[in-house]
């Protein structure tokens, strides 16, 4: 598996308003991919070819990082011969491909690759 570059990073919030108003507020970053329901919430706020999120509501979304790799099928395989714990399957979303591993200490790594 060859890694190119961090993804993204996400900061677990207990409040998405709160964390809003800091993020685009005192920071002046631009929300792009937006997800809010009832007391969950994913916000993206792209920084140049990387992305810093935010994410409220879900176990999922504990501090991790996201790497972006040059082969998603290829690394995807390498992780399942070598036994690697997935936390979220492979999935495709409209601008990229994921999938989420867990370390040995149970950190969230996901595997991701843009879409052109």
């Amino acid at each position: 598996m060859q890694v190119t570059e961090i993804a993204f990073s996400v900061f677990p919030v207990t409040d998405l308003k709160r964390a809003r108003a800091f993020y685009e507020g005192t920071l002046g970053l631009k929300p792009g991919m937006l997800f809010e329901g009832e007391g969950t919430g994913y916000i993206e706020y792209e920084i140049g070819p990387g992305v810093v999120a935010i994410g409220a509501g879900s176990e999922q979304l504990k501090t991790s990082v996201a790497l972006e790799v040059d082969d998603f099928d290829q690394a995807i395989k390498e992780l399942k011969e070598a036994g690697t714990k997935f936390a979220i399957e492979p999935v495709d979303f409209p601008g990229c491909r994921m999938a989420a591993v867990l370390d040995p200490d149970g950190n969230t790594v996901t595997i991701h690759r843009r879409k052109s």
